[in-house]
């Protein structure tokens, strides 16, 4: 192996390291994300500690005796629930682990407290205050691709199940066939409200309870709010399309002009999740999941980071966005479009906290859309709670007004140039191998020979540069050996030159093959760990080709490499240290000195990355590897050193016919060797 093609390995991996670097944790932002967590923290303290509270007054209890005539006789929320029995009020409080009944409140200040917090909660709704009691039921919409549950209340879908899918938790999950359905949302992680706002008064759905009206099977139901005055009536219809991951989300209203204020033009909407994790390889799925969004008018999309806290507030209108994992996604998507000034933020779990191991990361959407009370259908949207397949969202493009929404690029392909290698090149051939119904272990090996055998033309020259330049080596030397002062460097070079010429060698032939092959292994990086289709997919002993085949535990956690090994990265290290021996032979010890421990070094280095990533890239590199000393042996086989030592003599007695950029060039280096010569003279008679 010649200096170029050790450049080109290096280059190689400098821009591989370079795009793990850019999935590696941001330490610095995750330590602002914690300061302005503490410091949020320490205010609410703050405040709670400057707000004492006695007990309830005289107004305290007049104004809750009004507040439940005024609603059936009834007042509750989370924690209070009182009613009006004749002349007396009844009830119960609970703090913390205990209940207290509503004669004793003023023994316990955080039960004055949620007291007082119930009659501002009912002071607030006004005209809406009949929707603050209920009963929580649960409502079941349900295709072949989905199911979804919507509570009461707060009229918000509260669990999404997929089927076809298992969640993977545990390496047990594929051992003991324990793996449950994918949920992207349950009750209790995905809450969403809509909010109305004006000078007085806060309407906020998540206090409110809905009634199911209007049901038609398991596809459409409209979630409205009851018992409000003068004929007014606000309803969110959900309807569930047939075999769709889609689910349609409709504001619905008549007569609203009779209790809103006529300054009401926009309504707020807030969206908390806590992101499900899906996989056994926690820390990797924890690299591809993040809170992305698409403006309005834009052809690409943005995201927080992937790795610590972040937060962003962005002022241009939004077209959707989207809760995105490694293989799923629950995405939001106006009809319209979200108005400016929304607030995102994320919060990546540390695995000191109790809920690192089940959830990935926790997102809080603020923002808003244009409202006219008068609007019998003000705005609606689309909830799509489904898989990151390429194919699938990308058929998702008709949801649009005109617009292209560019879901695909919720599925992770790199950028730009190997997003194009992915989606031209590697998944119609991928889905075109898939279609013969082999495993998904010989569909990799399968397209590892066809990419091998395509780049082979290209690279077939540069093999041959490479054996040429082994067999020139002694010749090389020889002329080292010949030219050893620098004064003569210029005359050494000439005659090196000369040489490569004669042979039909080129010395740039070495970083060839590496340049041509890098986009390829780099969009293979991001090609197989984002394959949804080879999810759950087991090859030899790998369970799931999209993980890492962790079957060697370690007793401890090495930083980067983990608390297991993965067999087929183990593989891949010793196939790597092979092929860097077999190109070695034809590196000269003394031509390079101190290269050889850096070139057995940097498989080691990519053991410690590769260990948690998806088998399924180890095993295709390992495949690679296996090929590419193949062809390296039969390219070598196929250069005897006779024949380029007769094609060598024959180049030597042809005719030589400069260009006119040799002459140029001889020209220069002419003059170059001149006035080294003369700096010499001029030296020697100082002297």
């Amino acid at each position: 192996m010649d200096k170029n093609t050790v450049i080109g390995m290096l280059l190689m991996c400098v821009v591989i390291f370079g795009f793990m670097y850019c999935q590696s944790n941001n330490n610095k932002n995750a330590q602002q994300g914690n300061k302005k967590q503490t410091a949020k923290t320490e205010k609410n303290d703050n405040n709670n500690a400057a707000a004492p509270i006695d007990s309830l007054t005289q107004d305290d209890w007049a104004t809750l005796t009004a507040l439940a005539a005024k609603n059936d006789s009834t007042l509750s929320d989370d924690a209070v629930n009182i009613k009006q029995v004749g002349d007396k009020l009844t009830g119960t409080i609970k703090v913390g682990n205990s209940t207290l009944s509503l004669d004793s409140v003023n023994t316990d200040v955080n039960a004055v407290a949620a007291v007082r917090q119930l009659i501002a909660k009912y002071n607030n709704a006004q005209m809406f205050s009949a929707c603050l009691t209920g009963s929580d039921q649960v409502v079941t919409l349900k295709n072949d691709s989905v199911k979804i549950e919507i509570s009461t209340k707060g009229g918000m879908i509260t669990r999404a199940t997929l089927n076809g899918y298992k969640a993977y938790h545990s390496q047990e999950d594929y051992k003991n066939n324990t793996s449950v359905p994918v949920e992207l949302v349950s009750p209790g992680n995905n809450n969403y409200s809509f909010i109305i706002n004006n000078r007085d008064q806060s309407f906020d759905t998540k206090d409110f309870y809905f009634v199911p009206e209007n049901q038609q099977g398991d596809s459409t139901v409209t979630m409205s709010l009851a018992n409000l005055p003068n004929g007014a009536k606000w309803s969110i219809k959900y309807t569930l399309e047939k075999g769709s991951y889609m689910v349609r989300m409709e504001i619905l209203q008549s007569n609203m002009d009779k209790i809103m204020h006529n300054n009401i033009t926009s309504m707020n909407f807030h969206w908390n999740q806590k992101m499900q994790r899906q996989e056994a390889g926690k820390q990797f799925e924890d690299r591809y999941s993040a809170l992305y969004w698409k403006l309005q008018g834009d052809d690409d999309v943005d995201n927080l980071s992937e790795s610590s806290n972040d937060d962003k507030n962005v002022t241009d209108k939004m077209k959707w966005i989207s809760a995105k994992s490694q293989f799923f996604s629950t995405v939001l998507i106006a009809n319209d479009c979200f108005s400016g000034d929304t607030k995102l933020e994320s919060k990546a779990y540390k695995d000191s906290d109790p809920n690192y191991q089940k959830y990935l990361k926790e997102v809080d959407i603020y923002t808003g859309f244009n409202y006219n009370y008068s609007n019998a259908q003000p705005a609606s949207f689309y909830f799509y709670f489904g898989p990151n397949r390429y194919s699938l969202l990308s058929s998702y493009d008709q949801y649009s007004k005109g617009e292209d929404l560019y879901l695909t690029r919720l599925v992770s392909l790199g950028w730009k140039l190997f997003r194009w290698i992915n989606s031209g090149i590697v998944m119609p051939v991928f889905n075109w191998l898939c279609k013969f119904g082999w495993s998904m272990g010989i569909v990799i090996l399968v397209l590892t020979i066809l990419l091998k055998l395509v780049l082979w033309p290209l690279t077939y020259k540069s093999y041959m540069s490479q054996a040429k330049m082994k067999i020139l080596q002694p010749d090389i030397q020889a002329i080292n050996e010949k030219y050893p002062d620098q004064a003569d460097a210029m005359k050494k070079q000439q005659k090196v030159m000369e040489l490569y010429k004669q042979a039909g060698a080129n010395p740039m032939g070495g970083c060839l093959p590496m340049l041509l092959q890098m986009p390829f292994l780099i969009a293979m990086f991001w090609f197989f760990p984002s394959s949804i289709d080879l999810r759950g997919q087991s090859f030899l002993w790998a369970p799931d080709l999209s993980a890492p085949d962790a079957l060697i535990s370690l007793p401890f956690s090495i930083p980067f490499l983990g608390n297991h090994l993965s067999i087929f990265c183990l593989l891949m290290t010793i196939t790597n240290i092979a092929y860097t021996y077999v190109n070695m032979q034809s590196q000269s010890s003394s031509q390079m000195p101190g290269m050889k421990w850096m070139m057995y070094l940097m498989p080691v280095m990519f053991l410690v990355f590769f260990n948690t990533y998806a088998s399924g890239l180890s095993y295709y590199y390992f495949v690679s590897l296996l090929i590419t000393i193949i062809q390296t042996f039969l390219t070598r086989l196929a250069v005897k050193e006779d024949k380029v030592r007769a094609v060598m003599a024959e180049n030597a007695k042809k005719p030589k016919k400069k260009s006119g950029f040799m002459a140029r060039l001889e020209e220069a280096q002419r003059r170059q060797q001149q006035a080294l010569n003369e700096q010499k003279k001029r030296n020697n008679k100082r002297r």
